[in-house]
């Protein structure tokens, strides 16, 4: 059972659409795009002469185009987490790239393996939808987090300007002017629609199902209970950015506690096959002796299943909600 070096250019080939994804998102649309800009994408729009209705409707188009293409076949798999990263491609450029990554695994693949033109074809097709299912859940997964991160100081400071006598919307858009992305354009975004007549609880619940976050349907919650039925907003949200802290607190400690865990589950799971690969580069003779009896595909096939729900229950292990 020895390795063929053709599975090593797969991986190297595979690695480098990842990279080409990136490339190209930021070759389209700049360096802006990028979050943790010192500068979030909404200001800069302002900043270019855009009008405010104008910004309002670009970021409404990028946040809708996913969600309204759903019906697109084998899109809906990928809908919410493009929604969830507020991947400004559109779905159809979005497919377009899968098509041009497809296009050069199999330029590449022909150049540098000799394996059939089907077997081509397949790997081909399922890199590059593979490499941007990877390349998007990465990005919502990066933006959720940073989202989170950002979320109790732009509280504080919602806080601090109602306590200084500003209305929610002026103090709401106050605080984006100071929160770089992704958070800062979002509020933004959320600031320009209440300008423009909407609902402030409206957009504040509309944007934490989009992004799929409890401490913002906590926010949402607090100002829709705050209009209907008045009250001191700032004590409610001063509270509430406590509980926030208090849970990312206690999310990282979990986080730190179980690392030891994680790490091991990762090893343990991870050195059957990095010593089944050694073997075979170092001796690809050794299963030679029992590669041809009958029960050698079964007894893989079985080791691999263990392996495989090991994996997922480590994970599952680790995996604590807070």
């Amino acid at each position: 059972m020895s390795i063929s070096p053709t599975l090593l250019i797969y991986l190297l080939i595979f690695g480098g659409i990842l990279l080409l994804v990136e490339a190209i998102y930021l070759m389209v649309f700049g360096r802006s795009i990028r979050l943790g800009s010192r500068m979030n994408r909404r200001l800069e729009m302002l900043d270019e002469n855009v009008t405010r209705a104008e910004a309002i409707e670009r970021l409404r188009k990028e946040i809708n185009q996913h969600g309204k293409s759903r019906g697109i076949p084998f899109y809906a798999l990928l809908a919410d987490k493009a929604t969830k990263g507020k991947i400004a491609f559109s779905p159809m450029m979005l497919i377009a790239v899968m098509g041009l990554l497809a296009g050069v695994v199999f330029m590449a693949l022909t150049l540098a393996t000799e394996a059939p033109p089907m077997v081509r074809l397949g790997v081909s097709v399922v890199m590059g939808i593979g490499a941007v299912w990877f390349w998007v859940s990465g990005k919502a997964k990066k933006r959720y987090s940073m989202i989170e991160e950002q979320l109790p100081d732009a509280i504080d400071m919602l806080v601090r300007g109602l306590r200084v006598g500003h209305p929610f919307v002026q103090a709401l858009s106050a605080a984006a002017k100071e929160i770089p992305d992704p958070l800062g354009t979002e509020l933004g975004f959320i600031a320009d629609e209440a300008a423009y007549g909407r609902d402030m609880g409206e957009a504040l619940m509309s944007f934490a199902e989009r992004i799929d976050m409890q401490d913002l349907r906590f926010l949402a919650v607090a100002v829709t209970i705050q209009q209907q039925s008045g009250g001191n907003l700032a004590d409610i949200l001063d509270g509430l950015s406590k509980v926030v802290r208090a849970r990312f607190k206690l999310f990282r400690k979990v986080r730190a506690i179980t690392a030891e865990a994680k790490w091991s589950g990762t090893f343990l799971s991870g050195f059957p096959i990095v010593a089944m690969i050694m073997i075979s580069l170092i001796k690809p003779d050794y299963y030679d002796e029992v590669k041809e009896t009958a029960l050698f595909i079964p007894v893989a096939i079985v080791v691999f299943t263990f392996l495989a729900v090991n994996i997922l229950y480590m994970r599952k292990m680790v995996n604590i909600q807070v």
